[in-house]
């Protein structure tokens, strides 16, 4: 009897749960657009250069710069920044339900996560298909406090993708950062960043 009322219990169990779908994610036209503007260059490689950079002394002006869209789904695009032979930066866009967000994952060469990673912002208006801005959000701050550079926490970050460029833009008060790709000219995609597999 006890074996019967187990068996019908979890006959129901599973009944009862294959008969909830799964919740939509809801996205608005201009994210997805932009989303999608993104995704049609999946499994390409694009070089790129700075074009403002106010702090010079940085070493991205320095080094060959290439972005890859390497990874797409309809939630997710991951899109390696290689600075010369560091490939310890990834881009990932994901859609969240309530628009999109930015992180950085900064891995070390052993595949291991950096101190610094993982930090980025999320959409907080509709923006553009062609541009979204991404200010900094809570757990990025308290990183940048953590870490001694307080002055990150008014970090915004901007993507813009045109049919013949993209870019990627960081501001906040003093500081401006910029590198452009030159989408009209697909390159030779690099290997996998540190941390990730072909």
């Amino acid at each position: 009897m006890k074996k019967t009322l187990l068996t019908s219990a979890l006959l129901s169990l599973a009944a009862s749960s294959a008969s909830y779908a799964e919740a939509p994610l809801v996205s608005i036209d201009s994210h997805d657009a932009f989303f999608n503007n993104i995704s049609k260059h999946c499994g390409k490689a694009f070089e790129g250069k700075v074009t403002v950079d106010n702090a010079p002394a940085s070493s991205f002006s320095k080094n060959k710069l290439v972005m890859h869209v390497r990874k797409c789904s309809e939630r997710e695009l991951q899109i390696p920044f290689h600075v010369g032979d560091d490939a310890s930066r990834t881009w990932i866009l994901t859609k969240t339900g309530s628009g999109i967000s930015l992180k950085h994952d900064h891995r070390k060469k052993d595949g291991s996560d950096d101190e610094s990673t993982m930090y980025g912002g999320h959409t907080q208006d509709a923006g553009w298909p062609q541009v979204q801005s991404f200010p900094a959000d809570q757990y990025s701050k308290e990183l940048f406090v953590k870490q001694g550079i307080p002055q990150s926490i008014g970090n915004t970050w901007q993507m813009y993708i045109y049919p013949e460029k993209f870019t990627y833009r960081l501001v906040r008060q003093g500081r401006e950062f910029r590198v452009d790709f030159d989408l009209t000219q697909p390159i030779k995609a690099p290997a996998a960043p540190w941390g990730y597999q072909d």
